[in-house]
């Protein structure tokens, strides 16, 4: 499976800039096994064999739920896409339920960047697009907010 921004290219059109889903939608799979290895340790530093078998549950039932939020994160990750071209900026989400969101270059009239003080510790944040008669789009949670506005709000020579 390609890229979206490459399917949907037009003549004469190229990608900036390109960004995703920041790293931090991991971070509850990474508690999930924390957790888990720490009850797997737990378990064998216990003598009573029933404290031993509560451990191995604990640690048995964390490591699925941080299966399940790793698999998740990572589809997420997978499948959003967040570009800025030399007429539009495009975000995608979604594989079997497309969504995307269009706004061509011209149309921007705003671009907001929030981030807390942990996403300006670890470069994420959420971006709010403002258009001229289209609305608005929120994104959440990218990487690189500041960059991906400069490639929004910066025109190059000539265009």
């Amino acid at each position: 499976m390609g890229r979206y921004i490459d399917d949907i290219l037009q003549p004469g059109e190229r990608v900036l800039y390109s960004t995703n889903a920041h790293w931090i939608f991991f971070l509850p799979a990474i508690a999930g096994w924390v957790v888990a290895i720490a009850f797997l340790v737990l378990s064998r530093l216990v003598a009573a064999d029933t404290s031993m078998l509560l451990c191995l549950s604990m640690a048995a039932i964390s490591a699925i739920f941080a299966l399940y939020k790793t698999a998740t994160a990572w589809f997420y990750h997978w499948t959003t896409e967040t570009d800025v071209t030399n007429m539009r900026v495009v975000h995608k989400t979604g594989f079997i339920k497309r969504q995307t969101f269009e706004m061509g270059i011209d149309k921007v009239e705003s671009v907001d960047v929030n981030q807390s003080i942990l996403g300006r510790i670890l470069n994420y944040g959420d971006v709010s697009i403002f258009g001229v008669g289209e609305g608005n789009k929120t994104i959440d949670t990218i990487a690189s907010p500041l960059a991906f506005r400069n490639a929004i709000t910066t025109r190059p020579p000539g265009t």
